[in-house]
């Protein structure tokens, strides 16, 4: 029986909360203490009488998101207006007009970008209505930073939430976070957040994994007792006889960072050597002084503690594009363990938890400071150009998006000492333009270190570059393929598009000839026609690649339906086998597909439909799984895998529930790849233990031997996780086999 005296208890002690949570940010004015109130009060009206899946108020919600807005981000009363709002658009019969009435137009205008789109315009317009909503709020988020803070609220708390959710929506829900919502994190620089949807993610899309490393990291308990007394208490002593005023933070790997590290680097737990780490935060340091006094710590810290020399990382020089400042050292202590220490001021430590939301939030607070290269502000310039001036689809616009979201940087220079940071991969061409659009569209090459070299020349950190330009040179469309960057393609195109329009009237001139001639109204209908069978983004593309030739009359007559017929092959009967393709796949018709078997029990609605084990996770029963529905048939996948994560983010409507049938004993077929020293007899013991120990089919094995290291592929067919785990085991027992792991 629902307590509804002790909810409302429970709703107006979490509003108190988030009112003192404010005040304690900074004192609030009557106005911002009176829109707060008023919106908290909208938004508990309009959502009366609803409920979460959870079965708690849905006021809750708005709540919680305010909450974390402003303890974990730092927002202040606008962004709480909106989160407490955020949902009232969608969900009730609140119009953003009444919004915008009551509360001003910022208000209005985030809450609007964190609403989704309307279903059934999307229908009809796009094949993926995530996509959409995607690109809607990175379009809304270039206009005000607040709609993506609020996003990565929403959904951090939709996420520590989620248990109440049905299976299947709990694996899209995850993947759409682990799609673009946790590389967003990553990219604001929004760690705390980023490391909690990881580990959410992680625990629903991987379980098994999740709860095994877990338990392991619970069992290194006593290490930290140890660290305490080896590095710890030496490190607090080292501080104080220096006289510095300092704090120390201190941390265990995440399960996800744990996970990550093992199988990128195909090594067990035992081997994770940063498994613990430690913060050194300078306090009351000048601002002019910050570089100089954490080297100084630094080289406090190396003459105690042997530093790994491949592990310094120097993030004040060259700070992350998010704004990210910190020396980084890992070292070894006395007890055997590697130990990671990050070395920073108060001032370092702000941004680097809070990421681009400080310098935001440090702008919002001083509009009067004008802050040169602001890293949020150039970032979502960046971003909406290229949002705006693309003819992509919202799928492939959020898709690269999305890409450029974890891309490494280089550190390059200008003759003149100048610092440019670009992306990893970056070529000559986008440095011109990183510099100047005149300069790239003129740009023949460079000198780099001296040395001349081509537009497309890829950098390297350090380089220091000089442009070599000349007047006769204008972008080509083969320039798209030599360049990396947003920025650089962009210029190019609008370039390109200034070029083409000069070709308007002559392609326009030879469309009428043509159309004429065929016996075609010339009007805009019919141009638009022709215009979209060519999949031409513009009239000014059409008319240009009409006048160069690449479209021409019979083009236009097939888009119409006056072109001639083309010439058909007759064959007799007695050599029609030499024409036909006889291997050619036969799909299996309705009827047939009504009687197949499957080893996975799915939704009924889609048990008529014939499923297949998808080759890129090559799943093994055991295995969390889901099925996603293409062309007629279901690829089970992994929960894991990333071609699943992409499609349950973009596809919510493909995804189906599958789950294995117990019982039953399938044989499916799975790889793994194994290092070894090489020797004789590896490959007959190899072989021995999987056709006859472990009584296992081979489907194919490869080995090769380089300088006395062997590596190969096997593929075989197991019928569960066990056996694969059982295999991978007694493999890594064989003398000389120093890696095996499942691709």
């Amino acid at each position: 029986m629902i307590d509804e005296a002790r909810e409302e208890c429970e709703i107006q002690a979490k509003y108190n909360e988030l009112v003192a949570a404010c005040r304690s940010l900074k004192p609030l004015t009557a106005d911002e203490e009176m829109s707060i109130l008023r919106a908290y009060r909208m938004a508990k009206e309009a959502h009366a009488g609803t409920r979460r899946k959870s079965g708690e108020p849905y006021i809750f919600h708005p709540l919680a998101v305010a909450l974390i807005a402003v303890k974990e981000v730092g927002l202040g009363p606008i962004a709480v207006t909106a989160a407490l709002l955020h949902d009232v658009v969608e969900d009730t019969n609140i119009t953003l007009d009444e919004i915008r009435i009551v509360f001003g137009e910022r208000v209005a205008r985030i809450v609007d970008g964190v609403t989704k789109i309307d279903d059934v315009m999307l229908m009809q317009q796009t094949e993926s209505k995530q996509a959409e909503n995607y690109r809607k709020i990175l379009l809304s988020m270039c206009n005000d930073a607040y709609v993506i803070f609020l996003k990565l609220c929403d959904r951090l708390h939709n996420m520590r939430t989620l248990g109440s959710m049905k299976e299947t929506k709990k694996l899209i829900i995850a993947s759409e976070t682990s799609y673009l919502y946790i590389p967003l994190a990553h990219r604001l620089g929004l760690y705390s957040i980023k490391t909690e949807l990881e580990e959410l993610v992680m625990r629903y899309t991987n379980p098994d994994k999740y709860a095994e490393i877990e338990s392991r990291i619970a069992a290194t308990a006593g290490t930290e007792d140890q660290l305490k007394e080896c590095l710890i208490e030496p490190v607090k002593k080292m501080l104080d006889t220096a006289g510095y005023k300092y704090m120390l933070k201190t941390r265990i790997k995440s399960v996800f960072s744990c996970y990550k590290k093992m199988e990128s680097k195909h090594i067990d737990f035992d081997e994770i050597y940063d498994l613990y780490a430690m913060r050194i935060i300078l306090t009351d340091v000048p601002r002019e002084h910050e570089k100089e006094e954490c080297f100084r710590v630094y080289g406090l810290i190396a003459g105690q503690f042997s530093p790994n020399p491949n592990r310094f990382r120097d993030w004040i020089t060259h700070p992350k594009n998010n704004g990210y400042e910190s020396l980084q050292t890992t070292v070894m202590t006395p007890i055997g363990r590697w130990v990671e220490i990050q070395i920073r001021t108060e001032r370092m430590d702000t941004i680097a938890e809070k990421g681009m939301a400080a310098h935001f939030l440090y702008k919002e607070a001083h509009p009067e400071e004008k802050l040169e290269n602001n890293p949020i502000e150039e970032w979502l310039l960046q971003i909406r150009n290229t949002l705006e001036n693309s003819d992509k689809s919202a799928l492939d616009l959020v898709e690269e998006f999305k890409e450029s979201l974890y891309t490494k940087e280089i550190y390059l220079f200008t003759p003149h000492g100048k610092t440019i940071t670009l992306p990893n991969h970056s070529t000559v061409l986008d440095f011109a333009y990183a510099i100047h659009t005149d300069l790239g569209h003129h740009c023949i090459g460079a000198k780099i270190n001296a040395r001349v070299v081509s537009r497309s020349e890829r950098l390297h950190t350090g380089d220091q570059v000089q442009i070599l330009t000349t007047e006769n040179t204008k972008p080509q469309p083969e320039w798209l393929n030599e360049c990396q960057t947003p920025h650089a393609k962009e210029a190019i195109k609008a370039s390109l598009r200034t070029q083409r329009k000069k070709y308007s009237d002559k392609g326009r001139g030879i469309l009428a000839e043509y159309l004429k001639k065929l016996h075609i109204k010339n009007n805009p209908q019919n141009v638009g026609q022709l215009k979209r069978y060519l999949s031409q983004p513009s009239e000014i593309d059409l008319y240009y690649d009409i006048a160069t030739g690449s479209v021409n009359e019979q083009h236009i007559a097939e888009c119409f339906g006056k072109a001639r017929p083309a010439p058909q092959l007759f064959f007799l009967d007695q050599y029609k086998d030499f024409f036909t393709d006889t291997t050619e796949i036969k799909h299996p018709s309705k009827e047939d597909i009504t009687h197949l078997s499957t080893p996975f029990l799915l939704d009924k609605e889609y048990e008529h439909l014939p499923t297949e084990v998808a080759t890129c996770c090559k799943p093994v029963q055991g295995d969390q799984v889901v099925g996603i529905v293409h062309e007629g048939r279901i690829m089970v996948h992994r929960t894991g895998c990333k071609k699943a994560i992409n499609e349950m983010a973009n596809h919510e409507n493909h995804i189906i529930r599958a789950k294995w049938r117990s019982g039953e004993q399938i044989s499916l077929l799975t790889g793994i790849a194994l290092t070894a020293i090489d020797r004789k007899g590896l490959l007959q013991e190899i072989t021995r233990l999987i056709s006859e120990e472990l009584d296992l089919n081979m489907r194919a094995i490869t080995l090769e031997a380089s300088e006395g290291v062997g590596r190969g592929i096997i593929m075989l067919y197991v019928n569960s996780v066990d056996s694969l785990s059982r295999l991978i085991n007694k493999l890594k027992a064989i003398n000389g086999i120093e890696d095996v792991h499942r691709i």
